[in-house]
């Protein structure tokens, strides 16, 4: 069972970081996105997907802390057991969210470039994205340390890093690149190298803090398992930002020529390329982070 709460749990970071981070990407980087098919459909199915893995992780929750199977995932027993649980009433909350993020995703649906770009929509957005990425905080150990106050504000940065990262490697993959039209990259793809090296110092440095604020000590790193997830998690992240650092430097040598070629298919390849290897790579970290949000920090 625990097997499938860890598969819940990826596809639900999964799901929030191409969210929230497919929503800022629009708002900040691209507003005529909203009108792209491929962006539109990207931002239903990461709503979608991340209603039914909060579903589903309060099902198999409740399976899980009462040693059940599957069948005992699929009763309404077990949801009305863990809808009682400090962390049921996170996931209860994380599904109210994700109502309210309907509304969001549909006035963008139905207004397009124009309503990427009023303030009150992009208010409203910042809302439902930060009460996402809290609620999701709340299920993972950031609390358990000496200093949850810290380990919370440092969760909801790592997570805002991530879903900023992630989020807009998908677009770029599924939405910008493929069209390889010279103007968009011209004006998206530098905007999103400085966003995501923000990104990117949010998320090793709030890392770090919630490193420590649950293991405690190097001990605790070195000679327990979660330790050792954490180590893992550090060397698939270390391997992301070399990939990453290929990606800058096309953006620095060969982007304008990219450009003066209007999208050449040939000069927009490598890059491509880049930026596939490293989602496929953070997919795995969003594994083991699934991993440690069900594993024992003790252990």
């Amino acid at each position: 069972m625990r097997k499938g709460l860890v598969a819940a749990r990826w596809a639900g970071y999964l799901s929030l970081a191409l969210f929230v981070g497919g929503l800022a990407f629009v708002a900040l980087l691209w507003p005529r996105g909203a009108g792209v098919p491929r962006a539109r459909v990207l931002l239903a199915l990461a709503w979608t997907g991340g209603v039914l893995s909060t579903v589903a992780s309060i099902g198999l929750q409740g399976a899980y802390v009462s040693f059940g199977g599957l069948r005992d995932a699929l009763r309404p027993s077990s949801y009305a057991d863990v809808l009682t649980t400090e962390p049921g009433i996170a996931l209860a909350a994380r599904g109210l969210l994700w109502v309210l993020a309907a509304v969001v995703l549909g006035a963008l649906l139905q207004g397009g470039a124009r309503t990427s770009r009023s303030p009150g929509w992009r208010v409203g957005a910042l809302a439902v994205s930060v009460g996402l990425l809290r609620a999701t905080g709340m299920s993972g150990h950031n609390s358990e340390g000496g200093e949850p106050t810290w380990g919370a504000l440092a969760d909801l940065l790592h997570l805002l890093g991530a879903a900023l990262w992630i989020g807009g490697l998908a677009m770029l993959a599924v939405a910008v690149l493929p069209r390889r039209r010279a103007g968009e990259l011209a004006e998206v793809v530098p905007g999103y190298s400085r966003l995501a090296a923000v990104a990117v110092t949010a998320i090793v440095g709030a890392g770090m803090v919630l490193a420590w604020q649950v293991v405690g000590s190097y001990d605790g790193l070195l000679h327990t398992s979660y330790g050792h997830l954490l180590l893992v998690k550090a060397a698939v992240l270390a391997a992301v930002l070399l990939i990453a650092q290929s990606s800058r430097r096309w953006v620095r040598t060969r982007l304008d020529l990219a450009v003066l070629l209007r999208g050449d298919a040939a000069t927009v390849r490598p890059f491509g390329y880049s930026v596939a290897a490293e989602t496929g790579l953070v997919l795995v970290v969003l594994a083991v982070t699934s991993l440690l949000v069900t594993a024992d920090p003790g252990r």
